[in-house]
């Protein structure tokens, strides 16, 4: 029997449901006898942490039941499927995640039908492990049914069916192997930790890769949010799940659980109400204290921003936005103001009566940034455009990055390129004096860009770091644009950029700055950092050195040129308006003088 066909796992009214305390699985489970088999397994194990060790079923609230509700009610017991097969639960801290995934975990052990099955939870660290094996083992002991049927290893968190020999094993990913498993059920806590680890995507493929021959396998993402903007697995993941949630993105076999406020009480601050932390909070008034929360925030408030942000990620879910970092640039709290989507590089150039280029970064390891800055004909507002590339090498040694380098790869505003495999065919030996080698992508880009702006009679010049790389200026020269001819300029870096970012924080407050709202800008400008000094400020990225700014460095470095208020290339610095008013008036002084017969 299969009726994958006959439901959507896509949740268009949550924003009601969520307000009004409904549930967030919208439809019955497709098999409900299974449902109600394994739910009265979970129900009858005992909470020894609670007053009087009442049961699961005795002491939850309603909500703890629809994730393994519709999890095992969508096993077909005919077919040995699982129709549903990836779940995601996203829910603010001591909302009893911990105690939910062991419970789910050791329920899918008991229910288990195959000889040494293998069922994992991967936690980030040993103690957040602990967290989810101490209650699966305490749940076991509290019942002597269960102390005969289960054999709890403390020292290496492993839980085993006597019967079947099929297993349990909670394991911390930062010191215990994950590969190679046949795993038939993988929960993943705390997901957030994940996000910006080196290879946290390929770690959890190999841990759930059983799946593929297991097919009444799942998955299980459990998590808070992040106290920073989310990064890597945790942001592909917590994307196409909403894209799920919100039907832009139609899968069938994911179901996604988020407990988060709609994105109107986030503008309004209505999150900041205690009247509405129930939205994040399902176990409101139960294992999460109102008073305790409220207590909390204030204490939070007064040790700042910093500390503010983080509470409210873990404890309302609310998500970390580049406005929101402590420590963050000004104008990404006012980014959203200058956002134009029909901004495309063509469209500016369009536009624009003048237009300034910034590059910045470039290394084998970097990003490279362009930017480019048009002041709009009539209205002489700022028009912003920014595209990156990255090489092989730089992808290489920044595989944090890895999933967000894709994301903008699609979006169209970065592009990757192969620097190793652009020179392999060069035969040194043979090089001829006058030889010129072939241009990188990323170079000929630049190249092809600033002809293009030239050509079109706008380029005013172009910023480069002072101590940038050579091979840029070397071709920029064979084009004719140099110091000498004052349409190259040397941007001074550091506090020397103050001005150029602080104009721009200024222009976004009166949408006189314009941009393309890129996803890959957005997350320079939330990557971007500021240092203060005793007399000034400057822009950073963060110390870890994954969150790249280039590009938005690159705007800064072509938002100095454009603050010298510009002429085009070629116009002799002339305005051209200032010009058609001079001739105007020749013309007419001229036809004066005709009429009176003036002939000096």
């Amino acid at each position: 029997m299969t009726v994958m066909s006959s439901w959507s796992t896509a949740w268009p009214d949550w924003e009601d449901r969520i307000i009004n305390r409904r549930s967030l699985v919208a439809f019955d489970p497709p098999f409900p006898d299974e449902a109600e088999a394994s739910l009265s397994v979970f129900r009858d194990l005992r909470l020894v942490d609670v007053l009087g060790r009442p049961t699961m079923g005795e002491a939850c609230l309603p909500w703890v039941f629809d994730l393994p509700r519709i999890l095992f009610g969508s096993y077909d017991d005919e077919t040995g499927r699982q129709l549903i097969r990836y779940f995601f639960l996203c829910v603010g801290k001591k909302n009893t995640k911990s105690t939910l995934a062991a419970g789910i975990m050791v329920t899918a052990l008991l229910r288990n039908w195959r000889d040494s099955g293998e069922y994992y939870i991967l936690a980030p660290t040993k103690e957040v492990a602990d967290n989810s094996f101490f209650p699966a083992r305490d749940m076991i002991r509290a019942d002597p049914k269960l102390l005969d049927l289960l054999h709890v290893q403390d020292s290496q968190r492993l839980i085993t069916h006597r019967t079947t020999h099929a297993f349990l094993k909670v394991a911390a990913a930062d010191s215990e192997t994950v590969s190679g498993k046949k795993t038939i059920g993988l929960l993943v806590d705390e997901l957030w930790l994940f996000g910006p680890r080196v290879n946290a995507e390929s770690m959890i493929r190999e841990a759930g890769g059983g799946l593929s021959s297991r097919p009444e396998g799942f998955e299980i993402y459990l998590t808070t949010q992040s106290p920073k903007p989310p990064a890597g697995i945790f942001d592909q993941k917590l994307r196409d799940f909403r894209d799920i949630r919100d039907g832009k993105l139609v899968d069938p076999q994911s179901l996604p659980i988020i407990y988060e406020f709609p994105p109107a009480m986030l503008k309004s601050k209505a999150y900041e109400d205690p009247k509405n932390w129930y939205i994040p909070n399902p176990n409101w008034d139960k294992s999460v204290d109102p008073n305790f929360l409220i207590t909390k925030r204030a204490e939070a408030a007064r040790a700042g921003k910093a500390s503010l942000i983080d509470w409210d990620a873990k404890f309302l879910n609310v998500q970390a936005g580049m406005s929101q970092r402590a420590d963050g640039w000004a104008g990404a709290e006012v980014w959203d103001r200058g956002i134009d989507k029909t901004l495309t590089l063509d469209a500016l150039l369009e536009r624009s009566e003048v237009v300034t280029i910034g590059l910045d970064g470039g290394g084998n390891d970097d990003l490279l940034g362009i930017g480019v800055i048009g002041r709009e004909k009539k209205t002489k507002r700022w028009l912003a455009w920014a595209h990156a590339f990255i090489s092989d090498l730089g992808i290489e040694r920044r595989k944090a990055n890895i999933e967000d380098y894709n994301r903008f790869e699609k979006e169209g505003t970065l592009t990757k390129f192969c620097f190793v495999d652009h020179f392999a065919g060069l035969d040194l030996a043979n090089i001829s004096d006058g030889y010129e080698p072939p241009l990188p992508d990323d170079i000929r880009y630049i190249v092809d860009l600033v002809v293009k702006v030239r050509d079109l009679g706008l380029l005013a010049q172009v910023g480069v770091d002072a101590a940038g790389i050579g091979g840029i200026v070397d071709a920029l020269a064979k084009i004719g644009i140099t110091q000498d001819a004052e349409t190259l300029d040397a941007v001074r870096q550091g506090i020397g950029l103050m001005g150029a970012f602080k104009t721009i924080e200024r222009k976004l407050g009166d949408r006189t700055f314009l941009h393309c709202g890129s996803e890959l800008l957005n997350w320079c400008v939330g990557n971007a950092q500021v240092v203060l000094t005793s007399t000034a400020s400057r822009i950073a990225r963060e110390e870890a050195g994954f969150g790249k700014i280039d590009p938005l460095v690159a705007l800064f470095n072509a938002s100095h040129l454009m603050s010298l208020n510009p002429a085009a290339s070629g116009r002799s610095g002339w305005n051209t308006d200032d010009l058609d008013a001079l001739m105007a008036r020749i013309d007419a002084a001229v036809d004066a003088m005709a009429d009176t017969g003036d002939r000096r």
